[in-house]
């Protein structure tokens, strides 16, 4: 019985993008998704915070994301295109902008704080306590040269006058200029940040169709049969129409019961390893990702693909590496991401030293190895700040 997956169920066709997200990158560690705040994690870039909130957008919507990112750091906006794999393109040319102007609080202050205080005399001969002035900015003491005639002739000391009020030159300042602001930096080459620059070169090769969790989202999404085979229509028909409605309503928490609830009835009449069981189990892998449990949507999808690597299905297997990558990119604990990444990479390995789509499609594994090196990374800065926090 040939073996069902969701990236042969739906003909691959055109698919209207959304309008493009905004994007703002206001700093090292904080940028803005639509007007949703996006805070890189400690050791991670903030391009890629931003790049996985995008695929994970993307993913929701079953189809590649339109983004316009405004760097404030380089002073240019790019355009990218991200596709729920992870993969991201240019989709023109980088433009320069002005570096925009500073929030309000950050300002430097720009009004007149008013003449310095000076010293009066009294009836005695002494000076009367010098008054608070209401100057935010500290006082520097002035020079011998600024210390107003009035004071320079104040009589000597008188017997029994504290020493405290005695006439004594308060400091001086003269008053303040007007401050102002800086002048803007001028704004830097696009190439000094890690955004893409050039837009890919154009093709008239066949669209790739979906794979991994995508192909997964169209069919949820879409008004096809949700089923193959004559038993699976007879058996999941009801059960599946009520996932996918539940998914399409936002109820994870309900479709994630009811398709673990199915895929243990469609196993005991089934069997583990039918078509349709599995093409269930890679619905409870899409429903565990959205509902955010990233590690186990990576192992049940890993999982699959070793079965479909074992039944010689090098395309079904493929798709389901895509959907464990996808998955992965969304684990935030560098240790678990170090575990969760050395079996994918291991497996993707495999695949792509065989004949079939791993092998045609070098690049994306390329990047997940290059994501090893960050989490590496990561988890030696996590490790050494333990070790130091400890102490």
């Amino acid at each position: 019985m040939a073996r069902l997956s969701f990236e042969k169920k739906r003909v691959p066709g055109p698919v209207a993008h959304p309008a493009a997200v905004p994007v703002r990158v206001y700093g090292a560690g904080g940028a803005s998704v639509g007007g949703v705040a996006v805070v890189a994690a400690p050791g991670e870039e903030i391009q890629q915070a931003v790049l996985d909130h995008l695929q994970r957008l993307a993913i929701s919507l079953g189809a590649p994301i339109r983004a316009t990112v405004q760097d404030d750091r380089a002073g240019c906006v790019v355009p990218l295109e991200v596709s729920a794999d992870g993969s991201s393109r240019v989709t023109g040319k980088a433009v320069r902008v002005a570096a925009p102007e500073a929030p309000e609080f950050l300002h430097a202050p720009r009004g007149v704080f008013g003449p310095a205080p000076v010293m009066e005399r009294t009836g005695s001969g002494a000076a009367g306590p010098a008054p608070v002035a209401e100057v935010s900015a500290p006082r520097v003491p002035a020079t011998v040269e600024d210390v107003p005639a009035a004071v320079e002739d104040a009589p000597a000391a008188a017997a029994g006058v504290p020493a405290a009020l005695l006439g004594v030159p308060a400091p001086v300042v003269d008053a303040p200029q007007p401050l102002t602001a800086a002048p803007a930096p001028a704004p830097k080459a696009p190439a000094a940040i890690a955004w893409p620059t050039e837009p890919a070169p154009a093709t008239t090769a066949t669209p790739t169709p979906p794979r991994g969790f995508d192909a997964v989202a169209e069919e949820v999404l879409g008004d096809g049969p949700v089923t193959e085979t004559v038993e699976g229509a007879e058996l999941l028909t009801e059960p599946m129409t009520r996932i996918n409605e539940a998914v399409r309503a936002g109820r994870i928490e309900d479709a994630a019961k009811l398709v673990e609830r199915t895929v243990g009835e469609a196993s005991a009449v089934l069997g583990a390893g039918h078509a349709e069981v599995l093409h269930l189990r890679e619905l409870a892998a899409y429903i565990a990702y959205l509902a955010g449990e990233p590690v186990r949507a990576c192992r049940l999808s890993l999982d699959l693909a070793r079965l479909r690597r074992t039944a010689r299905d090098a395309d079904a297997a493929y798709g389901n590496v895509q959907s464990a990558s996808t998955a992965w990119r969304a684990v935030r604990d560098p240790e678990e991401g170090l575990r969760l990444g050395r079996d994918l990479i291991d497996l993707w390995s495999d695949l792509a030293a065989e004949p079939g789509p791993a092998a045609d499609d070098p690049r994306p594994l390329e990047s997940a190895r290059a994501r090893m090196l960050r989490l590496t990374d990561r988890a030696s800065q996590a490790s050494r700040a333990g070790e130091h926090g400890a102490a």
